[in-house]
């Protein structure tokens, strides 16, 4: 008997069901790549890119940590970040992690115990889940956006817990739709439970000086726990959570893949410090960016509240199919599939990023009623 026969024949569903994942290894170039989270451009700022390198010739930033924070001699770097990152959200604390991923993991399943309880809207990311599961907190959760059923949960179980804690993403990653904050922030106060907010896909891009959807309602202040990714508008790598100086300390002695985990590089602190710095210069990336999503969310005829435009297809193997015929013409848009997204609800996720133009996303609207047309007949 074949020891590998019980994952070959996984991957054959998998394939059968068009759902087989690869990592892409096609270098072609296209003529719009519609599947990055570089949604400010940054990553193809020369000129950026150039100013950050004069600092490199000045300043000589180790290419690894080589131990985690725990042990690392001069952690310089990653202090002065974090009390940056603090100081922009007027907050006592700031801790990076290497990742979103590894931020959302370590922290809730450092913070939720045994006597508390976690309410998670139906669509927050992968990481928050597996935090919880890691978590020994009784877990349950709540319709996407819908918060009359979680204040219904809320009513109904708060008296039987210690703690709770509320976990939603402020844009999500999927649709693109956002969270009601302010909703989010009143039955938090009503129930005395935290509130954890994953702003991940909104920093950078949201706000009047990019921190988030968190600051362009003025809510700040009122969230207990604030999550935000470098990798997706900020154009570098790992994750950062703002706090209390006591909930810092607390996850730099219990969150694992914090404790365990080797520290960024500082070379990637300093860019990531880098760009920091200079988040309020990019409004005029912001305002192009959001008025981009607008005009070709009308374009194609789907509702959206973020740069992040789903276009529903139904089907796996649909969803596979379109992407195809749009790669084919230039466009690289990856099809987002079951499990990511429920069943019957493929679709191709529109990345857009504040260096495209409508002009040249005006050739998709043709390619998608063609598609169209041909599965009518």
């Amino acid at each position: 008997m074949d020891k590998n026969n019980n994952f070959r024949d996984c991957l054959s569903t998998l394939k059968k069901q068009n759902n087989l994942r690869c990592i892409a290894t096609d270098s072609s170039e296209y003529a719009l790549d519609l599947s990055s989270n570089d949604y400010l451009g940054l990553s193809s700022d020369v000129r950026l890119y150039d100013d950050f390198l004069k600092e490199l010739q000045q300043n000589r930033f180790p290419f690894s940590a080589s131990s985690s924070r725990l042990l690392l001699k001069n952690a310089q770097g990653h202090h002065n970040l974090e009390q940056l990152l603090a100081s922009c959200y007027n907050a006592e604390a700031c801790l990076i992690f290497n990742s979103g991923y590894q931020c959302n993991v370590g922290v809730i399943s450092a913070l939720a115990s045994k006597n508390d309880l976690i309410l998670a809207d139906k669509f927050v990311h992968a990481s928050c889940m597996d935090g919880a599961l890691l978590s020994k907190a009784t877990l349950k959760r709540y319709q996407h956006l819908n918060y009359e059923h979680l204040e219904q949960l809320l009513e109904r179980y708060r008296k039987e817990y210690e703690n709770v804690f509320i976990i939603t993403e402020s844009i999500f990653s999927m649709d693109g739709d956002r969270a009601d904050l302010e909703k989010l922030v009143a039955l938090k106060n009503q129930y005395k439970a935290f509130l954890y907010v994953d702003e991940a896909h909104a920093v950078g891009v949201r706000g009047r000086n990019g921190l988030g959807c968190l600051e362009e309602v003025g809510l700040i202040d009122q969230v207990d726990f604030i999550v935000g990714a470098f990798g997706k508008a900020l154009a570098s790598v790992g994750g950062f959570i703002v706090c209390s100086a006591l909930i810092k300390s607390f996850l730099i002695n219990h969150a694992r893949s914090f404790m365990y985990s080797t520290a960024l590089p500082p070379v990637n602190i300093a860019w990531t410090h880098f760009v920091v710095e200079r988040l309020s210069d990019f409004k005029i990336r912001r305002l192009t960016l959001e008025n981009t999503s607008r005009e070709f969310s009308n374009l194609i005829g789907v509702k959206t509240q973020s740069n992040i435009i789903p276009y529903i297809v139904g089907s796996n193997s649909h969803a596979m199919e379109l992407a195809s015929n749009l790669k084919k013409e230039g466009f690289n848009v990856l099809p987002i599939r079951t499990p990511t997204v429920p069943e019957n609800t493929a679709r191709l996720r529109f990345s857009l990023a504040a260096n495209h133009s409508i002009k040249n996303l005006l050739p998709i609207k043709n390619i998608l009623i063609k598609y169209e047309n041909k599965m009518v007949k």
